[in-house]
């Protein structure tokens, strides 16, 4: 039985999603005009450096499987290459609302490893924070379509990617974790790119020209992407699965936050029904006792 860190392991989630949050927002607040793979080449190859150093600095190890990590980025990475391609083809409040049954498929893929079953009381937390979610989204079910499935498989695979970093990848360092995600995003990108130039396109379109404001938003994602990954890393690594999945649902507080912060979008009576909900479900899925890490 692994011995937890569950407070410093939600502190991390925490702070990874609001990082993420705060990047979504950017994108949003800037109109960022950048294709994907482009975006996926620049802003971590500004995060390489950084990354690098903090892993050299923190006693750079081998890690316990590199297979196992190389598993994990792909994953990570094809999850947001699934995500982003549903954005153009639905609401993106159905979008969220399909991508936010994630803690569910940790739970489940989790239990299904280990053949057995959170508590009671951890499963009705998941099941309350996607409550939450539909009360802040209040997605149009009318506008269901195949491209739900896209959002769906970013789930799944941002699901095996955590019970993968709580079970395969919990010794190794968090930063070089997130170095390796990030080559293999770089990776991915000059890939995607040989399929460039086409017009129009989110994905594929052709390399923009860059200027101050547009390298100083690529630097400002660079670092949102350097916290996420190793605030995830972090949490996966010292926490359950399950409860951490929990705080997951977080990143939608933050997402209303910024809102009502940068663009006075405030939440109505239903959104804020559904933050206390997600706050409630957080709570409710820490454990009754913890083991204290020696």
């Amino acid at each position: 039985m692994p011995t937890y860190r569950t407070g410093f392991a939600v502190g991390a989630v925490i702070i990874a999603v609001l990082a993420l949050s705060l990047g979504d927002a950017i994108i949003k607040a800037t109109g960022l005009d950048l294709p994907l793979w482009q975006m996926y080449i620049l802003r971590s190859a500004l995060v390489l450096p950084p990354l690098f150093c903090l892993a050299r600095r923190n006693g750079y190890r081998a890690f316990g499987s590199l297979f196992w990590v190389a598993v994990r980025s792909v994953l990570l990475v094809a999850m947001w290459l699934s995500y982003y391609s549903a954005l153009p083809l639905m609401p993106l409040s159905l979008a969220a609302a399909a991508y936010y049954t994630s803690p569910i498929l940790i739970t489940v893929v989790s239990s299904v490893l280990v053949r057995r079953w959170p508590a009671p009381r951890v499963l009705f937390a998941i099941l309350m924070g996607f409550a939450g979610v539909i009360l802040i989204l209040r997605p149009d079910a009318s506008g269901f379509d195949l491209a739900t499935l896209l959002p769906l498989l970013a789930a799944l695979l941002y699901a095996c990617a955590m019970v993968l970093t709580a079970r395969k990848c919990r010794e190794d360092d968090p930063f070089a974790l997130a170095l390796a995600l990030n080559v293999a995003f770089i990776v991915a990108g000059a890939g995607l790119g040989l399929f460039s130039g086409q017009d129009g396109s989110f994905i594929f379109g052709a390399w923009q020209s860059l200027d101050l404001r547009l390298l100083g938003v690529v630097a400002a994602l660079a670092a949102v992407i350097l916290v996420g990954s190793v605030g995830a890393a972090i949490a996966y690594q010292n926490g359950p699965p399950a409860t951490v999945a929990a705080f997951d649902y977080s990143y939608l507080v933050f997402s209303l936050i910024w809102g009502a912060t940068f663009f006075g979008e405030l939440p109505a009576a239903l959104a804020l029904a559904g933050i206390v909900i997600i706050v409630a479900a957080g709570f409710l899925s820490l454990p009754r006792r913890e083991k204290l890490a020696p």
